[in-house]
């Protein structure tokens, strides 16, 4: 049996930091996983800038009730879904994630959660576990899975490297550079056709 782990941001909807800091004029939340591979280095920069500017919960999530998903994104995961089984591995946060699993049909989402205060103030985030994306393709290989983990960030290497295959969908060219050996894709036709060769090919 196949399972697909999917990364969510810059794979199937726009980055949510860099849509907030285009949107809210703060160009110092636009670092992403992209840019600092440490993610507790990269969380403590976003959570010093919100409070910064007095920056709540409340203000993050209007701007992401207006993100839409990346054209071709549900076509992409409502094909995907219809012929095996995916999961998001996301290192969000679930006080974000609704409005986006909305659009999206409703997949089913692993992520983390924000420690959020009585006034909305976030004062830190919780880990569903650490490098919880590598241990997501862990615990669906133990049950006798074979995963393909997709993703575009720093942050996904652990998650490829640790599933029976994987790949990079659009990802910045350092990341291509520094991992030749990883297939890249650009388009969702043609990552579709990458993950679904398998599951046919697979299936008794």
């Amino acid at each position: 049996m196949e399972m697909v782990c999917l990364d969510l941001e810059g794979v199937l909807v726009p980055e949510i930091w860099i849509t907030f800091a285009e949107k809210s004029g703060v160009p110092e939340l636009r670092l992403t996983t992209r840019d600092i591979p440490d993610y507790d280095q990269l969380m403590q920069h976003r959570l010093g800038i919100l409070r910064k500017h007095g920056i709540g919960l409340a203000a993050i999530r209007d701007v992401i009730r207006r993100i839409e998903p990346l054209p071709g994104a549900v076509g992409f995961l409502d094909a995907l879904r219809a012929e095996t089984q995916a999961v998001i591995c996301s290192d969000t946060f679930i006080q974000f994630a609704g409005p986006l699993m909305e659009k999206l049909n409703r997949p089913v989402l692993l992520c983390n959660e924000l420690l959020v205060d009585a006034d909305g103030a976030i004062s830190g985030y919780r880990l569903r576990q650490p490098d919880g994306k590598r241990h997501a393709v862990l615990a669906f290989r133990s049950l006798n899975l074979h995963v393909t983990a997709i993703g575009d960030s720093y942050n996904d290497l652990s998650m490829i490297r640790t599933a029976d295959r994987g790949a990079l969908f659009r990802p910045p060219a350092r990341i291509t550079e520094e991992h030749p050996d990883l297939p890249v894709f650009h388009d969702y036709e043609a990552l579709l056709s990458y993950l679904l060769l398998t599951v046919v090919s697979r299936r008794p």
